[in-house]
């Protein structure tokens, strides 16, 4: 899994699916705001704190989410009310309000013979199954004589996020349409006992 596939995918909470939102930007005249209970289409660049592009949205469709629902990092879903559509903002959140600090305990090392051969190199990034049968990714940290050690860390954890924002569409959401509550954004913790690499 790519870096930058995962952190658009961990924008909005993972498996959660909201209807599309067609249609060109509103007029200027619409008086439609992000608030809780509506589905808000934005386009983005996300940048490093050096001004480094990480991804941008341009050139694919708008992401949307459903605010108010904690499937956006809070630091962005804060900043991002009260806006309309056309409006556009640049928006620098903390690691606090993202995918918070670097975690120490999300280090593990890992017998070296667990790895597959193509996996053994710095910053390689493995799917690995938790005790509780989840996917999760973990990258290759440092290599030692006779163990690897894996950083189950976010790969934007730790790190302070620039993004140029513009909102393209604001819809309310009808009742019917309403996905369940989504979880916030997960946050590493401590693994409670070793993972084993997926065996393909």
């Amino acid at each position: 899994m790519r870096i930058h596939q995962f952190t658009r995918a961990a924008l909005v909470a993972l498996s959660l699916v909201y209807p599309e939102i067609s249609g060109s930007a509103e007029k200027a005249k619409d008086d439609r705001v992000v608030k809780d209970g509506m589905s808000v289409s934005f386009d983005y660049t996300l940048k490093d704190a050096d001004g480094k592009v990480i991804e941008t949205s341009k050139g694919n469709k708008p992401l949307t989410y459903i605010h108010g629902q904690k499937s956006m990092i809070p630091g962005l879903e804060k900043q991002l009310a009260g806006m309309k559509v056309g409006d556009e903002k640049n928006v620098r959140v903390k690691p606090e309000d993202a995918y918070g600090p670097v975690n120490k305990n999300a280090f593990q090392e890992v017998p070296k013979e667990k790895i597959p051969a193509n996996g053994l190199k710095l910053g390689a990034v493995l799917a690995a199954k938790s005790p509780e049968g989840q996917v999760v990714p973990m990258r290759v940290h440092e290599i030692k004589e006779k163990t690897v050690v894996m950083d189950m860390n976010h790969p934007m954890a730790g790190k302070t996020l620039v993004f140029d924002v513009k909102i393209v569409d604001i819809q309310p959401l009808s009742a019917s349409a309403q996905p369940a509550k989504p979880a916030a954004p997960a946050k590493p913790e401590a693994p409670a006992k070793p993972v084993e690499p997926v065996k393909k």
